[in-house]
């Protein structure tokens, strides 16, 4: 395996994309390509979760895939510890530099894809919670100037071939309506804008604007959802969203919704876990069903 952390801005150290690139051989594709996914792990843009990043990562490569892990910008991990009192705005938090990172990881993926054995037009996007969200937001604007303004390249160099999401959060005006009940869970979503939006009570036109279930158009690639219907943090309602809008127009989608298990799961195995209610059986399933999924468009075509 090459694994090699590349920094995809000069003089940060903050923003990665970390490669697990299976090693070639010639008893298995001997210098054919492999499809590819590009992952993002949650942390609701106050930080990347360690346990939705390498663990995941691993898992893919198990199934034949290279992996790459994206460490977007985000306000920083240890708000967590320091406490979300005295937060300030930092202006290179804010959307849409996330979304835009994930634009740049994909050119570094597409302009590596020679050197690193990688099909270029078989990189799927992967995400968890925050993470699923931006993925949703790049997913659904790919094609867009906020995104192919990026580069002086041709924009198919940026359309995602399939979206992965994991308890997605996927609207926003509907999560509004959502933390101004008592859920316990106020000030983290409050911090949580104060990192992605500049501020905490946000405009519902802003609301609207980073909502991805309301921006699906037929320029989205097949999409994979999965979440629980015990989560407290993110309702099942958010992936129920995108799956409607997904259907709406006409997008292959396939989403499973288990009954157990709270939020943040990742693999939902003692791989990805810290506590044993992170590990659940039923959920961990998602990982066998998306592999399932991607074959029917990522098989890799081996000979006799």
């Amino acid at each position: 395996m090459i694994h090699e952390t590349i920094y995809l801005y000069e003089g940060r150290e903050d923003v990665t994309l970390t490669t697990y690139l299976l090693s070639d051989s010639p008893e298995m594709l001997a210098g054919r390509k492999r499809p590819a996914v590009l992952i993002c792990p949650g942390g609701a843009y106050l930080g990347c979760s360690d346990r939705e990043a390498e663990p995941v990562a691993m898992a893919f490569s198990a199934m034949g895939y290279h992996t790459f892990v994206l460490r977007y910008t985000t306000y920083g991990a240890e708000v967590f510890e320091r406490g979300f009192e005295g937060m300030v705005p930092r202006k290179e938090c804010r959307y849409p530099a996330p979304m835009q990172e994930i634009g740049l990881a994909m050119l570094q993926i597409k302009n590596h894809a020679k050197e690193w054995l990688v099909d270029e037009n078989k990189v799927a996007i992967c995400g968890f919670s925050a993470g699923a969200h931006n993925c949703a937001m790049y997913a659904t604007h790919w094609h867009l100037p906020v995104i192919t303004d990026l580069a002086g390249t041709e924009k198919e160099r940026f359309r995602p071939a399939a979206c992965m999401l994991g308890y997605c959060l996927s609207d926003y005006l509907y999560m509004k309506e959502y933390t101004n009940q008592d859920t316990g869970a106020t000030a983290m979503f409050e911090a949580s804008n104060l990192s992605f939006l500049g501020e905490k009570k946000v405009s519902e036109e802003r609301l609207l604007e980073v909502s991805p279930a309301r921006w699906v158009t037929k320029e989205m690639p097949p999409v994979f959802l999965w979440a629980t219907a015990a989560d407290e943090l993110v309702p099942v309602q958010h992936s129920l969203r995108m799956a409607y809008a997904l259907a709406e127009q006409e997008v292959p989608f396939e989403v499973h919704i288990f009954e157990e298990g709270g939020h943040g799961l990742s693999l939902a195995t003692q791989a990805s876990s810290a506590v044993s209610s992170q590990i659940n059986a039923d959920a961990a399933k998602w990982v066998e069903m998306a592999d399932t999924w991607l074959k029917k468009r990522f098989a890799i075509a081996f000979g006799e």
